[in-house]
């Protein structure tokens, strides 16, 4: 949907996932202008400008992330080095959908959990799946260690997720996160 908006915190990620897998199949090349966001379709065309400096580029989303409370999407490298965030880290940004599909129609879960240890994940879906099912585990390697992701839920549209996760976070006291459900392959962003 061409000129939906959105303003939150962006950050980068470089050299640890360079040459790994993004969540889209490609292999991550952090000196081309891509993103990972949680909920946009793979190969929207964002706009992204830095709001402190008003530096703007254009990046493809290819992976999912971040999966960090407060921010909206993990830029590449080439991309935050354009619009000066290499530095910061992190950095206030409004993102414009330049071409692209309906950001909010299609398949959505809930993630409420990142585990170390693989028995805690399987208790945790087990008890979820008997309340809201479906509920799986994603397991995904990173640089920390392997970690299992539990999500819940098969929701038809964004909206609807995220009233969903507003639930689980009223009822469960869970920190939820609305994340798009598509093939994805363990090893993208973090």
């Amino acid at each position: 949907m061409n000129g939906y908006t959105e303003e939150g915190n962006a950050s980068w990620y470089g050299a640890p996932f360079h040459g790994r897998r993004a969540s889209n199949g490609e292999i991550y090349d952090m000196n081309k202008l891509t993103a990972a966001h949680r909920t946009m379709l793979f190969n929207t065309m964002v706009k992204v400008t830095n709001l402190t400096n008003g530096r703007s580029v254009i990046v493809r989303i290819t992976d999912r992330g971040p999966f960090v409370e407060n921010r909206i999407i993990d830029l590449s490298r080439a991309a935050a080095a354009q619009i000066e965030s290499i530095g910061p880290g992190v950095v206030p940004v409004r993102l414009e959908v330049v071409s692209g599909n309906d950001p909010f129609s299609g398949y959505f879960t809930v993630q409420v959990g990142a585990f170390k240890d693989p028995g805690n994940a399987q208790r945790l879906r087990e008890r979820l799946d008997a309340l809201y099912p479906p509920a799986t585990i994603q397991q995904v390697d990173l640089n920390e260690g392997t970690f299992y992701r539990v999500r819940v839920g098969k929701i038809n549209g964004e909206q609807a997720a995220q009233r969903f996760a507003d639930d689980l976070k009223a009822r469960e006291g869970f920190h939820a996160m609305v994340v798009r459900l598509d093939d994805e392959t363990p090893g993208g962003s973090q």
